[in-house]
C-alpha cells in the first residue's frame, strides 16, 4: 500500500495512514478496534449505528465495540500539521473523550433524586449538557438513558420547584428530540404551553430562546392540525417569537431558534393574523441579511405564508424593502429561497399595482427572465413564468417589443 495519496486541494500530500479508511479524510479523532484498524471516530461510529457489525477494512467480525484512542497516531497528525501551517494545514484539536456510561447514569441519578442538594442537581444539569455538546456519541449516549423523562417533571414542576433547576432543566431538554407522542401530550397540555410562553418574556434571553425552541420541537413534532392549532392560538406566543428576532442582541443561535419557531407556528393558516398583528413582517424583512442559507430559506417560506393572508399582504407591501429585497434574492440563496422569493412577489404583485411598478424597478424582470432559463425547480419556473405575465403591462417598452426573444408568448 502507497505510503501517500494524491495531492488534494491543500497543495500537499496527505500520509496514507493519516486519513481515515472509510471517509479518506485526515482523521481529527483516531481510534482503533478490536481487528486492530484505527478509523477516524465519527465515520466508524456511524459504520456501527447503521447495522454493520464489521471491521470496514478486512470484513472480520468485531468482538466487541469498544473503540480505543490512537493517541499515538492523533499526536504524529498534530505534528504533521503543525510542520505543514504554510501550506494552509490547519492543526486538528485534541479531542475530549466520550462520556463514560457510568458517570452519565451517576448525574442522571442527582438530579432525581429528592434528597441530593439543589446545588448538586444543577451541577449535574450543566454538566450533562455540556457532555451533550462535546459529540454525537454523547448525545446519543445521554438520551438512550432517558434524560427527557428525568428533567420534563423538574421543568413543569408547579409544587415550588426551584427556577433554576427548571431553567437549567430546559437548556438541557431543547439538545434532544422529543417522540410524537411526549409533543402531543405537551402540545395537549394548556398549563405547559402557558407556561412556556410566559418563560418567552423571561429577563434572561437564554431562557426566552430555550422556551422557543422547545415550542418548535413541540409543534413540529405534533402531526395533529387540531392541536397545533390550539398552540398557535395561545395568547402572546408570537410576540414572545417574533421578540426574540426583533431582539438587537440575538445572536446566530437564537435567530436559528426564533425563524424556526416562528415558521412552525405559521404553518397553521388560521393564526397567522397573528403573527402580522406581533410585528413579524417587519421583523422578517429587517433581518434576512442576518440568518444563514437554510434560516433564509425557511425566512423566505414564512414571508410566502404571512402573503396569503390579506393583513400580511399589506403588512409586506407597506415595507419599503420588501419588493426590492425578494427581486435580488432570485437566483441569489438557492433554488428553495428563489422559489419562496418568487411566490411572495407573486402575491404581492397580485394584490397591488405600486409592488409590480417597485419590482419593476427594482429589475425584476431580468431576474425573472434568467430564473426562466436556469436550472431552478419547476415550481419555481412556473410562478416566475405567472409572474412575468402578470407583469406584462408594467414592462418598460423596449422589453415589450424584445419579449418574442424570450418566448413570451408561452406564458398567454
Amino acid at each position: 500500500m502507497r505510503g501517500v495519496l494524491q495531492p488534494l486541494d491543500l497543495g500537499i500530500q496527505i500520509p496514507y495512514h493519516f486519513r481515515c479508511p472509510i471517509s479518506l479524510e485526515l482523521m481529527r479523532d483516531p481510534v482503533t478496534v478490536s481487528t486492530g484498524q484505527t478509523y477516524d471516530r465519527n465515520s466508524i461510529e456511524s459504520w456501527v449505528n447503521t447495522g454493520n457489525t464489521t471491521c470496514p477494512v478486512t470484513r472480520a467480525n468485531l468482538t466487541d465495540f469498544t473503540f480505543i484512542p490512537n493517541h499515538t497516531l492523533r499526536r504524529l497528525i498534530q505534528e504533521w500539521c503543525v510542520a505543514n501551517r504554510a501550506f494552509g494545514v490547519q492543526r486538528i484539536p485534541t479531542p475530549k473523550q466520550p462520556a463514560d456510561p457510568s458517570l452519565v447514569r451517576s448525574l442522571l441519578n442527582q438530579i432525581s433524586s429528592h434528597s441530593a442538594p439543589v446545588q448538586i442537581k444543577l451541577n449535574s444539569l450543566r454538566r450533562l449538557r455540556s457532555l451533550t455538546r462535546d459529540s454525537d456519541y454523547n448525545r446519543s449516549l445521554i438520551a438512550s438513558l432517558n434524560v427527557r423523562h428525568i428533567v420534563l417533571p423538574i421543568l413543569f414542576d408547579y409544587n415550588g420547584g426551584l427556577d433554576d433547576l427548571k431553567y437549567e432543566s430546559l437548556a438541557l431538554l431543547v439538545l434532544f428530540p422529543l417522540s410524537e407522542s411526549d409533543c402531543t401530550s405537551l402540545a395537549s397540555d394548556s398549563d405547559k404551553i402557558n407556561y412556556l410562553t410566559s418563560l418567552l418574556s423571561h429577563s434572561l434571553f437564554d431562557v426566552r430562546v430555550n422556551s422557543a425552541a422547545l415550542i418548535e420541537i413541540v409543534v413540529s413534532g405534533t402531526h395533529l392540525p387540531e392541536i397545533r392549532a390550539q398552540v398557535s392560538n395561545v395568547d402572546g406566543i408570537y410576540d414572545g417569537v417574533v421578540e426574540i428576532l426583533r431582539n438587537p442582541i440575538s445572536y446566530p443561535r437564537a435567530l436559528k431558534v426564533g425563524i424556526k419557531a416562528l415558521f412552525a407556528l405559521c404553518l397553521v393558516k388560521q393564526t397567522r393574523h397573528r403573527a402580522v398583528a406581533a410585528g413579524a413582517p417587519a421583523v422578517l424583512v429587517d433581518r434576512l441579511a442576518d440568518f444563514e442559507k437554510c434560516d433564509a430559506e425557511r425566512a423566505l417560506a414564512t414571508v410566502e405564508l404571512l402573503c396569503r393572508v390579506p393583513a400580511g399582504c399589506a403588512a409586506f407591501a407597506g415595507h419599503a424593502l420588501t419588493v426590492p429585497m425578494l427581486v435580488k434574492i432570485i437566483l441569489k440563496i438557492s433554488d428553495r429561497a428563489t422559489e419562496y422569493a418568487a411566490g411572495a412577489l407573486m402575491a404581492l404583485c397580485s394584490e397591488s399595482e405600486r409592488c409590480q411598478r417597485e419590482a419593476v424597478t427594482a429589475g425584476v424582470l431580468t431576474q425573472l427572465l434568467l430564473l426562466v432559463q436556469s436550472d431552478c425547480t419547476e415550481r419555481a419556473k412556473r410562478k416566475a413564468q405567472l409572474l412575468l405575465k402578470l407583469l406584462r403591462d408594467s414592462w418598460p417598452q423596449d422589453s415589450v417589443g424584445n419579449s418574442d426573444d424570450f418566448a413570451c408568448s408561452h406564458f398567454d
